[in-house]
């Protein structure tokens, strides 16, 4: 049954006689909307994390106009609220040490203005996550609005990715083999429009995951950011979240076990990005669903990679969406029911099943989008390693390294932390060969702090100069979705907390093998005592404000890097509604 109006949250601000709602109505007509605008409608809150300094959202000013747009042409009243604006490129140290801020705010505004439904507008990397975490434990009705990725770069007539051809090319500039002038030239081509980075790396695999999960209009996640479709969908959803107002379809009535297990394998059948653990582990949380590291490996045993994209392959978004994008690759995956691979009954925000939302979708060329007969990689896109190392787990992403790692003994070479490392890497008399094994301490969510993207440790340039391009390396750092290469991360516990990671020493012989999921140590429990006995714990990094509070709740990487405060399920009446007096 659909509310009826004086049911609203809203009506609480706006529907009472009393002295208070009479300032809720004499400030809107401050603002020039006359009662008509919003007597009796949705108001519907539109989290705008635009802002000069995010690349992947400049577009944003105008996307808004078209969400309002559609909101306006559904009987809806909307109110833009701008948010903290997470800019990968450009916040340090890192993003991550404040996405559960971003998550906070959004719930907070949320909880305390007359919202009663809400469009997130986002897509560089941690805005996706921290958008939906809020939104989840207010429990609103909510529709996500992907950014969409940037076009394909250019670079001498050739296609080049954000990211992983960064890492490319900065590798053969270190080695002597491109010139400043062309190095000049990929910075001038690689990034060409409004949007987020085209290979499939954080963003685009998170804004992926938020369509499988059925929050996003079907097929939003793949639409180029210029494109005018990315438009017509912007004013789709403005649409969409109002009728989900009277229809009252909320985060808990969509989000499943079986939604959740349906990001899980999209993310696997895309190659997606090892940050997609951390952020969907999270967001499992706030809903009150058990997911953990150790179910995305058991779905990384059985899903294939069919996204023929770059880090892992060699197509770009751009492509992705030309050749059927994301609907087009679901339907490859296959329904439970017959043997395939996702749950096609699991509810989404159109009042449809993921089923019906990809039903006949097309695969327009099925090298960019592989059928499972043909997959780019046949299983373990991801995988997580347990050991001596990494006794609370480790991820790594086989997809994109170098198969002669698979199964790998070296020497640790050890840093203490990335300054000790950018001083040395480099040092002509490093001890290190292309089969040691480079480690870095101090990288996690406490030590770094915020855990940054610091995972794709650089390789010695005098390695770089005879040929070498991967190598085995190991933090307890997240790595960019862009990045590659043979890099274990999310070590846990991380080394700034006492994790196993701190007592590695140079020399130790490290072992990686995939098939047996193990990163281990060759040092004995006794000598491992041993060392920790002597392990003296760093200072804090913080000793004030947001820092503070950061260090005294956050978890580790296994439980998502959540403040522990939060994970609270969803927010009941008694607890998310203020009072108004």
């Amino acid at each position: 049954m659909k509310k009826k109006p004086e049911e609203l949250r809203s009506h609480r601000w706006y529907g009472v006689q009393d002295l208070r709602s009479f300032g809720h109505r004499s400030r809107t007509a401050q603002m020039g909307y006359h009662r008509s605008d919003y007597a009796g409608k949705p108001v519907i809150a539109i989290i705008n994390t635009w802002s000069d300094i995010n690349p992947c959202h400049t577009h944003f000013k105008q996307r808004v106009e078209e969400i309002k747009r559609g909101i306006w042409q559904a009987g809806g009243f909307p109110v833009e609220m701008p948010a903290i604006s997470l800019s990968e490129p450009m916040q340090k140290p890192t993003t991550m040490l404040y996405r559960n801020l971003l998550a906070m705010e959004t719930e907070e505004l949320l909880r305390s203005y007359p919202a009663d439904g809400c469009v997130l507008m986002g897509g560089c990397d941690k805005t996706t996550p921290a958008l939906i975490m809020g939104a989840i434990s207010m429990n609103l009705p909510t529709i996500f609005m992907p950014a969409g990725p940037m076009l394909s770069g250019d670079y001498k007539g050739g296609v080049i990715g954000s990211g992983s051809d960064t890492w490319k090319y900065w590798a053969e500039l270190r080695a002597g083999n491109i010139t400043q002038k062309d190095w000049q030239e990929v910075e001038d081509g690689i990034a060409r429009s409004p949007g987020h980075c085209m290979t499939m790396g954080t963003a685009s695999t998170l804004t992926s995951a938020a369509e499988a999960l059925g929050l996003t209009i079907p097929g939003a996640a793949s639409i180029p950011a210029p494109d005018s479709r990315h438009a017509q969908m912007a004013t789709l959803t403005g649409k969409r979240i109002v009728d989900m107002v009277w229809d009252d379809i909320k985060p808990s009535d969509i989000l499943t076990k079986a939604s959740f297990d349906n990001a899980v394998t999209t993310v696997l059948a895309l190659g997606g990005s090892t940050n997609s653990i951390v952020h969907l582990v999270a967001m499992a949380r706030r809903a009150g669903i058990d997911l953990n590291i150790d179910q995305f490996d058991a779905m990384a045993r059985k899903t294939p990679v069919l996204a023929n994209l770059r880090p892992s392959g060699k197509f770009l978004m751009e492509d992705f969406y030309y050749a059927g994008g994301l609907r087009a690759l679901l339907t490859q995956l296959g329904d439970v029911k017959s043997g395939g691979l996702l749950d096609g009954s699991a509810k989404t925000i159109m009042g449809t099943t993921l089923g019906e939302n990809i039903a006949g979708a097309k695969v327009y060329n099925d090298d960019v989008i592989r059928p499972i007969s043909n997959p780019l990689v046949p299983k373990d896109g991801l995988a997580v390693l347990y050991g001596n190392i990494a006794p609370g787990g480790a991820v790594i992403k086989p997809a994109a390294m170098e198969a002669r790692f698979y199964k790998h003994t070296g020497k640790a070479v050890v840093f203490k932390d990335y300054n000790d490392m950018n001083a040395r890497i480099d040092a002509p008399g490093l001890d290190v060969n292309a089969d040691s094994v480079i480690v870095l301490q101090s990288a996690g969510p406490q030590g770094a702090p915020g855990m940054p993207e610091w995972g794709q440790l650089p390789i010695p340039q005098k390695l770089l100069k005879e040929g070498v391009r991967d190598m085995l390396r190991i933090s307890d750092a997240r790595m960019s979705g862009t990045s590659y290469g043979a890099c274990v991360l999310h070590v846990t516990p991380e080394s700034h907390v006492g994790g196993p990671l701190a007592l590695i020493k140079d020399g130790d012989l490290v072992t990686l093998d995939i098939e047996a999921r193990s990163i281990s140590m060759a040092v004995s429990d006794a000598e491992l005592a041993q060392r920790r006995s002597s392990w003296v714990p760093p200072m804090p990094k913080f000793s004030r404000g947001y820092g503070a509070l950061y260090l005294k709740h956050i978890q580790q990487a296994d439980k998502g890097c959540d403040f522990d405060f939060l994970e609270t399920g969803y927010s009941t009446t008694a607890a998310g509604e203020p009072e108004i007096h």
